[in-house]
């Protein structure tokens, strides 16, 4: 059985010393960089810094969500006789990509405006309405929505739900949903 090694009082502080220079080398080590150091012309050593990589994803990155898909504007195919921009909104994104195996077609807007929230939903469910939808209430209303409500029409097949976020004297309207361009 090995026998316990006890260190004289002077070893001890060497002992620790060592242990602090070894401590010390190990974080400077893991504080430097790995590109080579250079001397600008005054003789000063000045650390090369790689560049940051670039971004390689895109916003829409599928060609066919991006072909289906418009920034600042309505993309072609959206319904907007069906759900019309209301006047002074600006349109952030939109979509209408059609449903494969359907007459259907997947549509989603997001919109900014200053007016009201009760105005800005009338102007959505006008249209709506008009063509033949039905109105009716979330089931689990959104917390933080200053208002929002769903469109069916038909069999159920045609849902639109809309909410509508009130922030900073501007609302923010989201709607999404499938619609048929055409009335059944």
């Amino acid at each position: 059985m090995p026998r316990p090694v006890h260190l004289s009082a002077r070893a001890r502080p060497g002992l620790v010393a060592a242990a602090l220079v070894l401590a010390a080398g190990a974080t400077a080590g893991a504080c430097s960089t790995s590109a080579p150091g250079r001397l600008d012309p005054t003789g000063t050593a000045v650390a090369t810094v790689a560049p940051a990589p670039a971004p390689t994803e895109t916003l829409l990155p599928d060609d066919t969500v991006a072909t289906h898909s418009a920034v600042g504007e309505l993309v072609d195919g959206f319904p907007a006789d069906l759900v019309p921009v209301p006047d002074g909104a600006e349109v952030l994104l939109s979509s209408a990509l059609p449903v494969d195996g359907t007459d259907l077609t997947q549509v989603s807007l997001n919109l900014r405006t200053g007016q009201d929230a009760a105005g800005l939903l009338a102007a959505v469910r006008a249209p709506l309405v008009a063509a033949g939808f039905t109105e009716g209430t979330p089931p689990v209303p959104e917390p933080g929505l200053a208002a929002q409500s769903t469109f069916s029409r038909g069999d159920g097949s045609e849902l639109l739900v809309v909410g509508i976020l009130d922030r900073d004297d501007e609302r923010t309207l989201t709607l999404g949903g499938r619609v048929r361009t055409a009335a059944p």
